[in-house]
């Protein structure tokens, strides 16, 4: 039996005059895109020029809702309520919706980023809040989540189709969660590395842990992070070598 994976990047991350990755390029070369909408990154005008490059180059699109925190781009937890977490949610799918309704293209999915994504990996309740919010705005979209997590089970739960996240460009722990990006070891730079390590979450659905143990994980769909240094040779790499492997690249809803 033959693998398929999809290929997805956070992407329309620059804000103002701040701009962020080579987006055009590395669209050729993924099948999702999660589009920033303005809390942890983003602002209307990326988000409009993002929506037109995916439909270019005939990328699925997805909203990427964060915590309201441009300063730390998303990545610094606050506590929030459940509610909180639910509002955010339908407030930013709405803001990219109202892109996509302008270029009469439909939403696939919808993908946390940073610190609420991780939240929500671990947390029930927040969880359940999120999956909720998607499923409210529409039944139809897909919910990503970390491979295994309360995100994932929240939206299975509810009837939702999910995608199970495994990401290239970091390391996990024994419980399948990702390495805390306050650790020196949470990155990972080198790509025969990832790469490896990808091939081996889709066709053994396994990872190895930083302490040296098999976790066992579901791989759908795979993260590459749009705001990485060498984001786009790496991008255009895996794609490749994933193909080589026959493991064919295509969106979660082909």
């Amino acid at each position: 039996m033959g693998f398929k994976v999809d290929l997805n990047c956070d992407i329309g991350e620059s804000f103002g005059r701040y701009r962020l990755a080579e987006q055009k390029e590395i669209l050729k070369y993924v099948t999702s895109a999660n589009i920033a909408c303005g809390f942890h990154a983003g602002d209307p005008s990326v988000m409009r020029e993002t929506v037109k490059l995916a439909i270019e180059n005939q990328v699925k699109i997805g909203a990427h809702p964060g915590l309201p925190d441009l300063n730390g781009f998303g990545r610094r937890e606050m506590k929030i309520t459940p509610q909180e977490a639910y509002d955010m949610v339908v407030y930013q799918i709405g803001a990219l919706q109202g892109f996509l309704s302008v270029y009469n293209e439909s939403m696939q999915h919808v993908k946390p980023h940073g610190a609420l994504y991780n939240m929500a990996a671990k947390d029930a309740l927040l969880a359940e809040a999120i999956a909720q919010a998607v499923y409210d705005v529409s039944p139809e979209l897909v919910l990503f989540g970390l491979s295994g997590s309360e995100l994932v089970k929240a939206g299975e739960k509810l009837g939702l189709v999910t995608a199970h996240e495994v990401f290239a460009d970091r390391t996990y722990q024994t419980d399948g969660t990702l390495t805390s990006r306050s650790q020196s070891d949470a990155l990972i730079t080198d790509q025969e590395k990832s790469v490896t390590q990808v091939i081996k979450m889709v066709t053994e659905g396994k990872v190895t842990s930083q302490q040296n143990t098999e976790v066992s994980l579901k791989a759908d769909t795979v993260c590459i992070h749009g705001d990485g240094e060498h984001a786009l040779a790496f991008a255009k790499y895996i794609k490749e070598t994933l193909e080589r492997n026959d493991i064919a690249v295509s969106s979660i809803s082909t």
